[in-house]
């Protein structure tokens, strides 16, 4: 009697009333919890958010060799009726970073800053840069080399050449079909694209213009930040990969940048 009188009161609210117990879920009911879940994260995965390491230090102090970034492939997309209410899409602009496979080599991925947009007229001066005739304030722009290269300091006044680093042949060959007098114009559906590291950076003043087609999105937010070294990106053997992949596990926690998590890249 007394376990009878127990389960009454355990199916019953403070008003003596019976109390509705919660339905356990079932296996088939979890299982198909978990595939939604799986595929809204394979969906962001896939067409939103992109995971990219930076390689080189060209983009300095904005985002250093090692910080592992996500970013957003949607934002510069072109807007469509179904996904355009969800996602903030704009137009590329000026002071955007951006990632973009190289117009130099194909399948590598790049990071700049936009500096110049459609129409724009860009020139360096004594390492400063112009845009449409206005010497710009660049609060995130580094200067860590002290040597004078009249080809990256005073862009475009001195011709390109393999002389100064311009591998590229046919940015040697048109690049004079861009300037009119002492400005570089940005043509239609291109930016001008320049690292905030501007000493090293082998950015737009090197090997022309970025296509439209080839921007891939924008970088949100550093995830995870681990000391580099510069040259890990050209180490492709086997080999080095597994020999750094054993560093990362061994060194995880006393050479993974803390303070980077979750900084946002602007």
């Amino acid at each position: 009697m007394a376990k009878k009188e127990k389960e009454a009161i355990v199916s019953k609210n403070v008003t003596g009333k019976p109390v509705d117990e919660k339905p356990r879920e079932t296996t088939v009911e979890f299982l198909a919890s978990l595939a939604e879940v799986l595929v809204t994260g394979l969906f962001i995965i896939t067409f939103v958010l992109q995971a990219f390491e930076i390689p080189s230090s060209s983009m300095e102090d904005t985002l250093l060799i090692g910080d592992h970034v996500f970013v957003n492939r949607e934002q510069f997309a072109r807007p469509t009726r179904w996904m355009g209410p969800l996602l903030p899409y704009h137009d590329i602009r000026r002071g955007d970073i951006v990632v973009f496979l190289s117009p130099e080599e194909p399948g590598l991925f790049v990071v700049k800053r936009i500096v110049g947009v459609p129409g724009d007229r860009i020139h360096v001066r004594d390492g400063a840069l112009y845009r449409n005739g206005e010497k710009l304030v660049e609060p995130y722009v580094q200067h860590k080399i002290a040597n004078y290269d009249p080809y990256r300091d005073n862009f475009p006044a001195v011709p390109p050449s393999e002389m100064y680093g311009v591998t590229s042949q046919d940015w040697q060959n048109t690049l004079h079909s861009y300037v009119p007098g002492e400005d570089v114009v940005v043509p239609p559906n291109s930016y001008f694209g320049m690292g905030d590291n501007r000493d090293v950076s082998k950015d737009s003043r090197y090997w022309g213009f970025i296509p439209r087609k080839n921007v891939i999105g924008r970088p949100m937010f550093v995830y995870w930040s681990f000391i580099t070294p510069a040259d890990q990106y050209q180490m492709r053997s086997a080999g080095d990969r597994l020999g750094f992949l054993a560093h990362i596990v061994i060194h995880f926690f006393d050479e993974t940048r803390w303070s980077r998590t979750l900084r946002i890249v602007r």
